[in-house]
């Protein structure tokens, strides 16, 4: 088959070939790489049109809601599945036979624990830190303590390095909050599953026993599945372009967290909830649904449609659902969960919310089912960096497997001064 190529007129040079190459899903991409030896660069800000590196892990297709892992489908993977078996998934390409599922849980269970000296490292923090301040801190710090895992080029570190991340990080988050608010750590329960004993580390104290409720410990693993990865967002770039650098992996996921804490990126259902609080009561919800319609109206509905996905999210039919048995499994009586119930009737039955594709989203359906638990929500993009942790150390290693890697060097549109002349501070005047 003829390779296809992109002829690019340069001004005064003869048109450049520039390959497309064609994957096995989603747009065609176009190699521009011999550029700048024309003295070109490309410029795209945000890099929304440009393709970072090659992957063979997620793929989204935005405009027909297609999320898929590892070529599956997100919500086969919700329905039938649960967050470990996605985790072995995403880090090795196929999923696992019983066996070695069963050693890949036992691997997972035993890192569970973290060093002492690590958990004494919480009191250098002040007790009003915000839990991802903390995470930033406490994940950087694993490097200090797990030195047998730090060669980039071992291929034996790099697995022993996801295991210890995607097996602490509960531990570590549960701690953050415990810290918090004054309570004592509590181990993990190493009988439990992955998220039931993100639960009991959370909500359990030394003086009463502790249950984990199955519906709950269900809606945590299917927000765990669900966020778990999101192919090439601004928290995956940043550990891919930190791990660029040879960084080691607590590094390159610290940086992820830093990413991630940023408001437009994990803070989108702490977003909703601080709107249904604006909204306040089921009576109100008229004006604020005239208001979203107003053009010159600068208030926004929260949680409704998504840049990425333009006719419906994938994860929030599976959200739906979840978030529904936990509400009726609790019977919580919260004006907020009124006020969010009512709003998803209308969007999902008014013309103008169905013509403009403002469907509830992933991010609304999981505020809610947070908010019901009883997470605070300065907890919520704490458990959105449990759950991505997978996503970030898959990437990681995919990009260390693969040869040719190269650190990472965005170029840029130079727009200050030039040839400027240096005088002495004593000659210069205003």
């Amino acid at each position: 088959m003829t390779e296809q190529k992109a002829i690019l007129h340069l001004p005064g040079q003869e048109a450049i070939e520039l390959p497309i190459i064609k994957g096995t899903a989603g747009n065609d991409v176009i190699d521009i790489s011999s550029l700048g030896k024309a003295g070109y660069f490309t410029y795209d800000p945000g890099f929304l049109v440009t393709a970072s590196c090659e992957s063979a892990i997620t793929y989204i297709d935005g405009d027909k809601g297609i999320l898929l892992h590892r070529g599956y489908p997100i919500a086969q993977l919700a329905e039938k599945s649960d967050y470990l078996e996605v985790c072995y998934l995403l880090l090795n390409g196929r999923l696992p036979d019983k066996n070695e599922f069963d050693k890949f849980h036992s691997i997972v269970l035993h890192h569970t624990m973290i060093h002492e000296q690590l958990a004494k490292l919480y009191q250098g923090f002040r007790r009003d830190s915000h839990p991802m301040a903390i995470m930033v801190g406490v994940v950087g710090a694993l490097s200090a303590f797990y030195h047998d895992s730090l060669d980039i080029t071992n291929v034996k570190h790099r697995e022993v390095a996801a295991y210890r991340l995607i097996s602490k990080m509960p531990t570590l988050a549960a701690m953050s909050y415990k810290y918090s608010n004054g309570q004592p750590f509590v181990y993990p329960d190493n009988s439990l599953s992955y998220a039931g004993n993100f639960l009991k580390m959370m909500f359990a104290v030394p003086c009463e026993e502790y249950k984990v409720n199955p519906v709950l410990e269900r809606a945590m693993d299917k927000i765990f599945i669900l966020h778990a990865d999101h192919e090439q967002n601004a928290s995956t770039s940043t550990v891919r372009l930190a791990g660029s650098s040879g960084a080691n992996p607590f590094a390159c996921i610290a940086a992820g967290i830093a990413s991630l804490w940023g408001p437009a990126h994990g803070g989108a259902n702490e977003a909703c909830l601080v709107m249904l609080e604006e909204i306040a009561s089921v009576d109100r919800i008229p004006e604020f649904i005239a208001r979203a319609k107003d053009k010159d109206d600068p208030f926004r509905l929260m949680g409704f449609g998504h840049r990425v996905y333009k006719n419906h999210d994938p994860r929030a039919t599976v959200m739906r659902k979840t978030c529904h048995e936990v509400l009726n499994d609790l019977q919580i009586n919260d004006p907020l969960l009124d006020v969010a119930m009512e709003l998803e009737r209308i969007a999902l039955e008014d013309p103008y919310f169905i013509e403009k594709k403002l469907y509830p989203n992933v991010d609304f359906y999981s505020g809610i089912v947070l908010q019901a638990m009883g997470i605070p929500r300065s907890m919520f993009t704490v458990i959105f960096a449990i759950a991505r942790t997978v996503g970030w150390v898959s990437h990681w290693k995919e990009m260390l497997d693969q040869p040719g890697q190269r650190i990472g060097r965005p170029r840029q549109l130079y727009t200050g001064a030039v040839d400027l002349q240096f005088d002495h501070v004593d000659d210069r005047c205003n």
